[in-house]
């Protein structure tokens, strides 16, 4: 797709060089502290995380890249969309609904998966489209702007349902529909969530060169193919991004406003994710435990000392 210009290169990258590139990450931790942002430790978190996370898929494209099997490509693909998911539901949304986690799987897959199957193969001219060099980076793309699309939408939609639930009652007092009642608040969470993609798409390669034309570039393709790639890209992503955002954005309104037009508080939950109260619950019983054996231990050794001292046993 991409032909490489002769002369170009070649770096090699070891881990030292990540490492001297972590000082960057530890200025943010400087500033957190200094400042009293208290984003330290999920700054260091962040990172340790970004790091051992690209660790790990560059092993596993290593191998996906070498079987070139379509079935395999397909999985991958899935997994990328689950994880999308999971990453929206347990880490990003402050708040949640009920049927969450299908619904944005539903919108994540109905989303990335025609879209990079038309784009690739089309747009790109790449056949087939499911070549996993092509085809599984740019689903990864895709999803990871999709994932903040849906959180900017569904976060703003039920804010807005809780803080504001008095005039969308009103509306469907006076017979509107839910999706009528909800309209106003609908539109808003869809421009807020497109906003950050069409920002981006006004300021690429006038302001920012992108990673995707910068990686093209340092891997030795020419520039204006380079940006060529970029641009189908670009639309790609902005097209994904809106069909999930629209479809999660019709989903969170039918959960949280029943077919009898009443707003239902009781499926929207404002607390942290099941997974990570489970894991304070868990934290505070080892905790407990571990306080219980040291002062088991503890009366233990007064009661043997006390059998041997007479002056403790009060003999």
């Amino acid at each position: 797709m991409l032909a490489p210009e002769p002369g170009r290169s070649n770096v090699v990258l070891e881990w030292s060089n990540v490492g001297l590139a972590f000082l960057f990450v530890s200025f943010n931790i400087l500033l957190s502290n200094t400042f009293g942002l208290g984003l330290g430790r999920l700054v260091l978190v962040s990172a340790l995380r970004c790091a051992l996370q690209l660790a790990v898929v560059a092993v596993l494209l290593h191998r996906i890249f070498a079987t070139d099997n379509p079935w395999v490509v397909a999985g991958i693909a899935f997994l990328l969309n689950n994880l999308a998911a999971f990453e929206i539901v347990v880490n990003r949304s402050t708040s949640r609904h009920q049927y969450m986690f299908p619904s944005v799987l539903i919108g994540m897959v109905g989303s990335t998966i025609p879209i990079s199957m038309v784009g690739i193969r089309f747009a790109l001219s790449v056949q087939p489209f499911w070549e996993p060099i092509h085809y599984v980076p740019i689903v990864g793309m895709l999803c990871g702007s999709a994932i903040s699309g849906i959180v900017l939408s569904v976060s703003h939609i039920l804010k807005e349902l809780q803080e504001n639930r008095d005039k969308v009652e009103v509306y469907l007092a006076f017979g509107a529909t839910r999706m009528e009642a909800c309209r106003p608040i609908a539109i808003d969470a869809l421009k807020v969530a497109l906003t950050p993609v069409l920002n981006q798409m006004s300021v690429v390669g006038l302001i920012a060169i992108p990673g995707t034309m910068t990686g093209a570039i340092l891997g030795g393709a020419s520039v204006q193919q380079a940006a060529k790639l970029q641009t189908i890209i670009m639309f790609m992503i902005s097209s994904s991004t809106c069909l999930a955002t629209l479809f999660t954005t019709f989903a969170v309104i039918a959960v949280a406003v029943d077919t009898e037009h009443r707003i239902r508080m009781d499926r929207i939950d404002c607390r942290e994710h099941g997974i990570w109260r489970a894991r304070e619950w868990i934290g505070k019983k080892l905790v407990w435990s571990v306080k219980k054996a040291a002062c088991g231990w503890r009366e233990k050794d007064i009661k043997m000392l006390s059998e041997h001292t007479p002056l403790l046993s009060g003999e």
